[in-house]
């Protein structure tokens, strides 16, 4: 990992739904990370070919790097280039799909699952940072990575009321597998955020507070 790249400090000022979950995503965080996850892996390219899709834009990195403030400070531009385009998951109607379906749009993709405490948490921030900013040119896409059937993800959905954000389930964590050896998802939640060529433009790992002007700054800078 270049210098640059290391996490930078949080600002002061901290959603409190963010705070609660805090000492709870420190912990989790550490448990995860030494979890030896199975499943499929997902087929990501070479590194040569990665980096030849997807060539490092200085510039839309420095406008990052700058917007990555306050409540998303944990925020690292990527230093090299990584195509996840062609990864997979379900829909709600459990159809294969791919990140290649949002090719044109700009995507947060959120890795999260039930048995998570700070993903549950931080869902209705995405949600709301979905309901502003998503349109033609950006969505949030957040996929379950609960094991198995989508019964107890879909529960939850419909626990809390979130209207505003489509349903994706990976029931085999093969995102998670394919994306921790990058770099870029060591744990739960992990969120990236991708292009309109399907190639990774940073990762924030741990929850942050979506709804915030920060979170918005930040997906404004990329699109």
């Amino acid at each position: 990992m270049s210098e640059d790249q290391s996490p930078k400090t949080k600002g002061s000022r901290v959603a409190p739904m963010v705070a609660v979950a805090a000492g709870a995503a420190l912990t989790a965080g550490l448990l995860f990370g030494i979890y030896a996850f199975s499943g499929s892996v997902g087929n990501l390219d070479d590194t040569s070919t990665v980096s030849a899709q997807c060539p490092v834009d200085e510039t839309m990195r420095a406008k990052l790097y700058a917007a990555a403030q306050g409540q998303v400070a944990a925020f690292v531009p990527l230093d090299r280039g990584l195509s996840v385009s062609e990864l997979s998951f379900n829909n709600a109607q459990g159809e294969r799909i791919a990140l290649a379906d949002w090719s044109g749009r700009t995507v947060l993709l959120n890795l999260w699952a039930t048995w998570c405490a700070p993903c549950r948490a931080e869902m209705p921030a995405l949600e709301a940072l979905n309901e502003e900013e998503g349109g033609d040119d950006f969505e949030v896409v957040p996929v379950s990575l609960d094991l198995g059937e989508a019964d107890k993800p879909k529960a939850f959905y419909q626990e809390i009321e979130l209207d505003g954000l489509r349903f994706f389930h990976d029931p085999e964590m093969g995102l998670l597998n394919a994306l921790k050896p990058e770099g870029v998802a060591f744990g739960l939640p992990a969120t990236l955020l991708i292009d309109e060529r399907g190639c990774v433009l940073g990762s924030l790992s741990g929850p942050a507070a979506w709804e915030s002007e920060d979170a918005k700054a930040l997906i404004r800078a990329a699109l």
